[in-house]
């Protein structure tokens, strides 16, 4: 019950504020108002729901230091990109033809944020969060990166591959940074930084979706293994690696800092159940 009276006002914003997007499109300023708007609403609408349905306060989104949280995330999102198009064009797989949009990033900024906040906010606010509370943080770490995955294959040009691979290397990676630092702001800086850099900057295809043409006029070749295909970078096997890295980085400092549920959370003699390690 607890799941369904959070997931469904996030799925909401997340449907509606999608379809606005969709509809300014062809505006950038527009798309930067809606996109930015549909974010802030996400996190407005989430840390209500968890003040009414679990009646405690959302440190999870909490102010204090949320601008440190999300530009060290979008530092790491960058810093990712760079190293996965650097290595694809290395042998050829992407190229540079001149500059795309001045404006095009401009909307893509709000697109990317609405995209990152709402998925954030939905698998591991929510999903990932409630779910570990039953089966522990690798259980629901392997189940919310599957259906993260699965999610994917609703994209143009997805594919089998392509959802396999964003389970692996960003269903995993998000789930593993909010489990190391117990707040959403990590991750969604990550997200964010990922996705527009990926477009807003070096002009590639973000998860086969049609992405409007970013800074760069860029192409991708060669096989899908090197470049991800139509699909775009995340179903590169660079992209895939440097995801499972990262996975495994944070999942040891979630280790070390003691913040790793075990499958069984229920003191046996009290019956209590355990306090989730902040």
């Amino acid at each position: 019950m607890r799941l369904l009276k959070q997931l469904v006002p996030a799925a909401a914003v997340a449907f509606v504020g999608g379809r606005a997007v969709g509809a300014v499109a062809g505006n950038v300023l527009l798309t930067l108002v809606v996109g930015v708007a549909t974010a802030v609403l996400a996190v407005v609408t989430y840390a209500w729901t968890v003040r009414w349905s679990e009646r405690r306060a959302p440190v999870e989104v909490a102010a204090a230091g949320a601008p440190a949280a999300v530009g060290r995330g979008v530092l790491i999102g960058v810093g990712m990109c760079a190293i996965v198009i650097v290595n694809i064009a290395f042998l050829g797989g992407y190229r540079v033809e001149g500059f795309g949009s001045v404006t095009g990033p401009v909307g893509l900024f709000g697109f990317m944020a609405a995209a990152a906040v709402t998925e954030e906010v939905v698998y591991r606010g929510i999903l990932f969060r409630i779910v570990e509370e039953r089966t522990g943080t690798w259980m629901a770490l392997a189940l919310t990166a599957v259906l993260f995955g699965l999610s994917h294959l609703l994209n143009p040009h997805a594919d089998l591959w392509g959802a396999i691979a964003i389970a692996l290397e960003a269903g995993g990676m998000f789930a593993a940074a909010y489990a190391a630092t117990r707040s959403l702001w990590l991750p969604i800086g990550l997200h964010f930084g990922w996705n527009f850099t990926v477009a807003g900057v070096f002009g590639a295809e973000v998860s086969g979706n049609g992405t409007p043409q970013g800074l760069l006029n860029a192409v991708t070749s060669g096989p899908t293994l090197l470049s991800g295909g139509e699909f775009g970078p995340e179903a590169s096997l660079y992209t895939v690696v440097s995801g499972v890295v990262l996975t495994i980085v944070f999942s040891w400092l979630a280790h070390r800092r003691g913040r790793i549920v075990p499958l069984r959370r229920r003191i046996a003699r009290s019956g209590a159940v355990a306090t989730l390690p902040r």
